[in-house]
C-alpha cells in the first residue's frame, strides 16, 4: 500500500506540474506539448530516476488518450468545416501521407543504412501531423486565418493517423515475418479498404447511437458528459475489435454527434474539454517516461538532419502535390506545409517495431522522439509568424465577447445565455436586442432586476437571454468590444472596394476576357462570389479571377455579402516558394505568357471608397 500511495503522489504530482506549466505556456508563446514532454523527459531515467519501461500499457494509455482527443477535436468540427475542406484534407490525409513515408524513406535509407522497407516505416512512424498539436494551436494558440485553411489543418490532423497507423502495423508485421519484399500482396490492399470503410462506417453508425441515446436520455446532468465518452470509447473499441479502424470511427462519430443538438451541450463541451487536456497530458508524460535520453546522442545527427528533411523537403513536396488541383493559393499551400507538426501519435506508433521485436526497434523510437522535439522546437514556436509573413492572419471582426452558456433542462428550441456588457461594446453604444431574442434578467453590482426596469444598460452588467439555438453568433456583435484594427489591413483586404450589387460583367470587361462562364454574366459579384464559394461565403474569404482577387470584407446577419475588396497582385505572392503553385496558377501564367498580360492598373473598376475602407466599417 505504502509503494502504490507514493505512485498516486508521483503521478499526480507530473500531472499538477504539466498543468501549472501552461501558464507558462501561454505567456511566452511556447509549444504546451513540449512542455509536457519535457516534463515526462526530466522525470525520467535520466532525470529523476523515475523508470519506467512497460512499452505494452505506454502503447495502451497513448491509445486510449488518443481516441479521447480526435472524439474531442470530431466534436468541436462543424458540419460546415468539414464540407469546406473534406477532398483536399483528405487527400492529404492519404496521398500525402503516403509520399511524405515514401520521400522520407530514401533520406532514412542513406543517414541510418535502413532497407527501403526499414526507411518507409520510420516514414509511417513520422507521417502524420499530431492532432492534439495542431488543434491546440489553431483553437487555443490565437492564430485568426481564414475558415478553409483552418478546416483543412484541422480535418487533415484528425484522419491521417489511421492511414499512418495502418502502415505502421503493416510495415510492422512485414519486416518481423522476414519475408521481405514477398510479403507485398493484394491482401495488403482489402485490409485497408476493410479498415477506413469499417471506420466510416461504424462512425456513422455511433454517432447516430450517440445522439440517439442522449437525446432520450432522463437523468442526472453531471452523468450526460460520461455517457457521451463512454459511448464514444465504446464505438472506439468495437470497431477496433471488428478489424476497422477504431481511431477513424471515434472522430467520424464525433462529428456526427457534435453537430447534433444534444441536451446539455454545454456541460459536455466542458467536461471534455478537461478530459482532453488530461488525455494529452497523460500522454505527454507516458511517452516522455519512456525515452531514454542518454540514448539520444548516438543518433543525434542523423536524427535532426532527418526532421529538418522532413520538414523543409518532404512534408513541403507532398503537400503541394497533394494540394495542386484544389484552388489554394502559394501562401495557404506554404503555411498547411509548414503546420506539419509531429507529436505524441509518431511516439506512440515508435513503440509498434519495440512491440514486434523488431532488431532496430529501439533505434525506431529514438529516432522518432528526436523529429518529434525538433519539430516541436521549430515549427511549433513559430507558426503564428510564419502565418503573418504569409499574410494569412485575418484581421479580427470583432472583438472579446464575455458569454456563457447556461444549460436549460429539456429547452431542445431555446438557448440560455449571458453576456458581460463590455466597454465600447454596439449594445452600449445604443444598439437594440433583435426581437427574436428575449431578455429576462440584469444583473448589475450584484443585485438582480427585470431587464424591463434595468434601464439604459452599463458597462459589466450581466444580460441573460434567451434565444433561439444557432443565433448566439449574431449576438455575439453586439456586446462585443470594438475589433483591434492593424495598420495593414487594407493590405490584407485589397486596394479597391467594390460594390457588392454591381455587374460581376463589369470585371470580365475590365480584366478579360474569359474570367466568366457564360451562366456567371448575369450575376451580381456578391452572387458570382457565393457561387464559386460553394453557395456559403465567411468573411475573409477569397475568389480568384485571373489575376484579380475579390475578398469578402464584411456580411450581415443572413450572411449576404455587404462589402467587397479587390487585391490587384493575385499571381504573384509575398512570401512563397516556386513549387506552391497550383494547376490554377500555372495554366494563368501560360495565358498571360501566350496574350501578353494586362496590367491591373489599366482600367479600374471603381475607385476606393473612403469610408468603406475606414476601419471601423470593417470591423
Amino acid at each position: 500500500m505504502e509503494a502504490f500511495y507514493i505512485v498516486v503522489l508521483v503521478s499526480t504530482a507530473l500531472v499538477l506540474l504539466a498543468a501549472f506549466s501552461s501558464l507558462l505556456a501561454f505567456r511566452f508563446g511556447a509549444p504546451l506539448l513540449l512542455l509536457f514532454l519535457a516534463i515526462g523527459l526530466l522525470a525520467g531515467v535520466d532525470g529523476l530516476g523515475i523508470e519506467f519501461s512497460n512499452n505494452y500499457l505506454a502503447y495502451i494509455l497513448g491509445s486510449i488518450a488518443l481516441a479521447v482527443i480526435l472524439f474531442d477535436s470530431g466534436f468541436g468540427t462543424t458540419i460546415h468545416a468539414f464540407k469546406l475542406a473534406a477532398i483536399p484534407s483528405l487527400t492529404l490525409a492519404s496521398i500525402g501521407v503516403l509520399i511524405t513515408a515514401g520521400l522520407f524513406a530514401v533520406a532514412a535509407m542513406w543517414l541510418l543504412n535502413f532497407s527501403w522497407l526499414e526507411g518507409l516505416l520510420l516514414g509511417s512512424i513520422v507521417a502524420s501531423t499530431d492532432a492534439a498539436a495542431v488543434f491546440f494551436l489553431l483553437r487555443i494558440g490565437g492564430i485568426n486565418i481564414r475558415d478553409k485553411v483552418r478546416s483543412t489543418l484541422e480535418v487533415e490532423s484528425g484522419t491521417n493517423d489511421p492511414m499512418a497507423i495502418f502502415l505502421t502495423i503493416a510495415l510492422v508485421e512485414l519486416l518481423a515475418s522476414g519475408e521481405g519484399y514477398a510479403g507485398i500482396n493484394i491482401g495488403m490492399l482489402a485490409m485497408f479498404i476493410q479498415e477506413m470503410g469499417l471506420g466510416v462506417i461504424l462512425g456513422l453508425l455511433g454517432g447516430m447511437m450517440i445522439a440517439q441515446v442522449v437525446g432520450r436520455l432522463d437523468t442526472d446532468r453531471g452523468l450526460t458528459p460520461i455517457f457521451v465518452l463512454g459511448l464514444a470509447m465504446l464505438v472506439f473499441s468495437f470497431a477496433g475489435a471488428v478489424g476497422g479502424s477504431g481511431f477513424l470511427a471515434v472522430y467520424v462519430a464525433g462529428i456526427y454527434a457534435g453537430n447534433r443538438k444534444l441536451p446539455a451541450l454545454g456541460s459536455i463541451k466542458r467536461f471534455q474539454d478537461g478530459m482532453t487536456w488530461l488525455a494529452q497530458i497523460i500522454m505527454f508524460l507516458v511517452l516522455g517516461l519512456l525515452a531514454t535520453p542518454s540514448q539520444f546522442p548516438a543518433i543525434i545527427l542523423p536524427a535532426v538532419a532527418l526532421a529538418l528533411f522532413l520538414i523543409v523537403v518532404a512534408r513541403p513536396l507532398a503537400i503541394w502535390l497533394s494540394l495542386l488541383p484544389f484552388d489554394y493559393t502559394q501562401q495557404e499551400i506554404g503555411f498547411v506545409a509548414w503546420v506539419g507538426l509531429r507529436g505524441a501519435v509518431s511516439i506512440l506508433l515508435a513503440i509498434m517495431p519495440i512491440l514486434g521485436g523488431l532488431q532496430n526497434g529501439q533505434i525506431f523510437f529514438n529516432t522518432a522522439f528526436i523529429i518529434v522535439l525538433v519539430s516541436l522546437l521549430i515549427q511549433g514556436w513559430t507558426i503564428k509568424p510564419v502565418a503573418k509573413k504569409l499574410g494569412l492572419i485575418i484581421p479580427p471582426r470583432m472583438g472579446a465577447v464575455d458569454k456563457v452558456e447556461v444549460d436549460l433542462p429539456g429547452a431542445a428550441n431555446h438557448e440560455l445565455l449571458s453576456y458581460r456588457v463590455i466597454k465600447d461594446s454596439p449594445i452600449l453604444r445604443g444598439e437594440r436586442i433583435p426581437r427574436w431574442a428575449t431578455p429576462s434578467l440584469v444583473i448589475r453590482d450584484g443585485k438582480s432586476m427585470r431587464y424591463q426596469y434595468a434601464g439604459r444598460l452599463r458597462e459589466n452588467d450581466l444580460v441573460y437571454l434567451f434565444i433561439v439555438p444557432s443565433y448566439s453568433r449574431l449576438l455575439d456583435r453586439l456586446f462585443a468590444s470594438r475589433a483591434p484594427v492593424d495598420a495593414d489591413d487594407a493590405e490584407f483586404f485589397g486596394a479597391f472596394a467594390l460594390s457588392p450589387a454591381r455587374p460581376a460583367a463589369d470585371l470580365d470587361a475590365a480584366y478579360g476576357p474569359g474570367l466568366l462562364n457564360e451562366s456567371e454574366r448575369g450575376l451580381t459579384i456578391a452572387e458570382l462570389m457565393k457561387q464559386r464559394l460553394g453557395g456559403k461565403a465567411d468573411y475573409a474569404d477569397r475568389v480568384r479571377l485571373g489575376s484579380i482577387i475579390l475578398i469578402v470584407r464584411d456580411l450581415d446577419d443572413q450572411d449576404h455579402i455587404t462589402s467587397v475588396g479587390m487585391s490587384l497582385e493575385a499571381v504573384e505572392p509575398a512570401i512563397t516558394l516556386p513549387i506552391f503553385i497550383n494547376l490554377h496558377d500555372i495554366v494563368q501564367r501560360i495565358r498571360d505568357r501566350l496574350k501578353g498580360r494586362k496590367t491591373p492598373e489599366a482600367i479600374a473598376v471603381s475607385a476606393p471608397d473612403p469610408d468603406e475602407n475606414a476601419p471601423e466599417n470593417r470591423g
